[in-house]
C-alpha cells in the first residue's frame, strides 16, 4: 500500500531537517510552509525520524 508524509503545521518549526534530508527532493521550506510533494514523497520516513519537533507522520493511503 502506497505511503505519504503528512505535516502537523501546529509542530513544525520550519527548521529545514526534513528537507536536508530528503533523498528524493520531495520536501521544500517556503518562508513559514513546507511543501512535500506527494509525487516524489516515497513514504520511505527518514525526514520523520530527523524532524526534531515530531510534527512529520507516514501514513498509509488508499490511493
Amino acid at each position: 500500500m502506497p505511503k505519504k508524509v503528512l505535516v502537523n503545521r501546529f509542530k513544525c518549526a520550519y527548521c529545514g531537517a526534513c528537507v536536508s534530508v530528503c533523498k528524493f527532493n520531495a520536501n521544500e521550506l517556503i518562508e513559514t510552509f513546507l511543501q512535500i510533494y506527494e509525487d516524489k514523497c516515497t513514504g520511505c520516513g527518514i525526514c520523520v525520524k530527523v524532524c526534531p519537533m515530531g510534527a512529520l507522520e507516514v501514513i498509509e493511503c488508499s490511493t
